[in-house]
């Protein structure tokens, strides 16, 4: 992430990009709630990591860890309703950000050129999801 947009994104909301990604996983995931190795492997960090990031929000109270409902061994990251509230106010300010620091410098023929790429590669994929596994 580009400084610029991390230190607009850190003024204009007062969440860190590292708390962004934790709110933004936790708001898509079911129930708005993830085992912590889970959340680990969504936003591609490493377990102790995330564990001392985690304290931190917690504190702030953006997140809390609450006992696994399911085994009782371990926790769940759940996503606080002031987590959430700040996250929503957060990601207006954020995506006009993302819009004018990469997107508007593109001049309309390198957007158009882009688009063609990105179409033209999400359609192989599409094709090659389609066909049945080799046996």
């Amino acid at each position: 992430m580009s400084w610029r947009l991390a230190g607009r994104l850190q003024s204009e909301s007062s969440l860190s990009p590292g708390d962004y990604q934790v709110l933004l996983a936790l708001s898509e995931a079911e129930g708005h709630q993830m085992r912590p190795s889970e959340l680990a492997d969504v936003i591609g960090w490493e377990r102790s990591r995330l564990s001392h990031h985690l304290g931190r929000m917690e504190k702030r109270g953006l997140i809390s860890r609450d006992p696994c409902a399911v085994d009782g061994r371990g926790a769940e990251v759940v996503l606080a309703s002031h987590g959430s509230d700040c996250f929503r106010r957060a990601t207006i300010p954020h995506l006009r950000a993302v819009r004018e620091l990469f997107i508007d410098a593109l001049s309309p023929q390198q957007l158009a050129a882009a688009a063609e790429d990105i179409a033209s590669t999400l359609r192989r994929h599409l094709d090659q999801s389609r066909r049945p596994p080799a046996a």
